[in-house]
């Protein structure tokens, strides 16, 4: 057990590289990742945005934090679908017959998810500046913004590792996605939460998406973040404690 720990990184980053070669052997999950949210974009700002009053002059900019945040919904939905793969094909049962650290295997996934949402993020950034996406933010600005969606993308994973050891199903490992891809759309990140109808506004105002996009909306405009910040940063952390606590339990059991 103490040569495990020890050598822990190393078999972390052993497994890290087995999931990125597989990213990088199927480039096409990152375009699909991004081709639903860069149609959402182009459909709001080219057809709908004309009608949306947000007291912003660039809607693109209004919108793009969402479209961010939905491109990781999409994203962390294929760590469930290689996470069933690993397990239907028996891959788990090899790795636990060697001496390497149990959750190393787990943690490969998490980092790769990471980096690969990560790509899309960068993708999406890029789609937006053509559309005319301009932002006055500073570096600093810029690293809490990438630090944010990389808390964000973190816990979601740790729910996708969940899904994944879970499901009985392809399709059910990647079921699990929709909900939270649905989330932005009852949030600030399309239109101002006080032009909804109550209860919708209630349930917009104090949900996880609605803090985390106007903490990085801010952060891009170069304005004073408040306590959406705190709020964004304790949705997060608190989801991926307690969606890891799930995943190794149900890691464990395997």
């Amino acid at each position: 057990m103490e040569s495990i720990n020890k050598y822990f990184l190393k078999d972390m980053s052993v497994m890290f590289g087995r999931s990125m070669r597989h990213i990088f052997r199927s480039l096409d999950t990152i375009i699909t990742v991004c081709i639903t949210p860069v149609a959402m974009m182009l459909l709001f700002v080219y057809v709908f945005g004309g009608a949306i009053e947000t007291g912003t002059g660039n809607y693109v900019n209004y919108l793009l934090p969402g479209i961010m945040l939905m491109a990781i919904g999409s994203g962390i939905a294929y760590v469930a679908y290689r996470l069933f793969m690993d397990k239907q094909r028996g891959i788990f049962e090899r790795f636990h017959s060697m001496p390497i650290a149990r959750s190393a295997v787990l943690w490969g996934h998490v980092l790769t998810s990471i980096i690969s949402n990560g790509i899309s993020v960068v993708v999406i950034i890029l789609v937006a500046l053509l559309m005319g996406f301009r932002s006055s933010a500073g570096v600093l600005d810029w690293l809490i913004v990438f630090g944010i969606l990389g808390i964000f993308t973190l816990a979601l994973t740790w729910i996708a590792v969940i899904a994944g050891l879970a499901a009985k199903t392809p399709d059910g490992a990647g079921a699990f996605s929709y909900p939270i891809i649905f989330l932005p759309f009852i949030s600030s990140a399309f239109v101002p939460t006080d032009t909804m109808p109550l209860a919708v506004r209630v349930f917009a105002e104090n949900q996880p998406v609605t803090p985390i996009v106007e903490a990085i909306r801010n952060l891009l405009e170069n304005q004073p973040v408040g306590r959406d910040i705190w709020y964004a940063l304790a949705w997060c952390i608190a989801i991926a404690v307690v969606a890891y606590f799930f995943a190794m339990r149900s890691y464990k059991k395997l």
